[in-house]
């Protein structure tokens, strides 16, 4: 009777282990699967100190900068995102959404080629209303010591 107790100890402990493994195996591999579907944000700043990989997918976010919005022929628009501390000049192609405009919060998705970022066709993100923006642009230029929060009330 008391090997029967110490097997049953025995596989219990075992499958506990067999159990522990099995977990930790699949989050290694969904985290290595996700690798590459993970896409960061990053200021101006963060973009020209620590350039990216050639062809790295990353989010480009910030301020469109005033005086930059220029209308290519066709439907290629350039401009420049801006933390206020640093500039960098945006290539898209496609339509713009209808709240995009100079002086807000944007947010691109894309890649960059030499000193230009290439966002993605449906790549741009803009702001809700004249008081949003996004919320890791808000921190990036709080960390920066640049923001000025809107004045409350219409």
């Amino acid at each position: 009777m008391a090997g029967l107790k110490g097997l049953k100890k025995t596989r219990r402990i075992q499958i506990i282990l067999v159990a522990f493994v099995a977990l930790g195996l699949s989050t290694a591999l969904i985290g290595y699967a996700m690798k590459d579907g993970i896409n960061f944000f990053r200021s101006p700043t963060q973009v020209t100190t620590m350039p990216p990989r050639p062809g790295e997918q990353f989010r480009l976010g910030g301020l469109v900068e005033v005086g930059s919005l220029v209308r290519d022929q066709g439907d290629v628009i350039t401009f420049k995102v801006t933390d206020t501390k640093t500039t960098v000049p945006v290539r898209y192609q496609g339509v713009l959404p209808d709240l995009f405009a100079e002086g807000a919060g944007v947010i691109a998705m894309g890649h960059m080629e030499g000193d230009k970022f290439i966002a993605d066709r449906d790549g741009i993100l803009a702001k809700h209303d004249e008081k949003y923006m996004p919320k890791e642009v808000i921190d990036a230029l709080k960390a920066q010591g640049v923001y000025v929060a809107p004045k409350s009330g219409s």
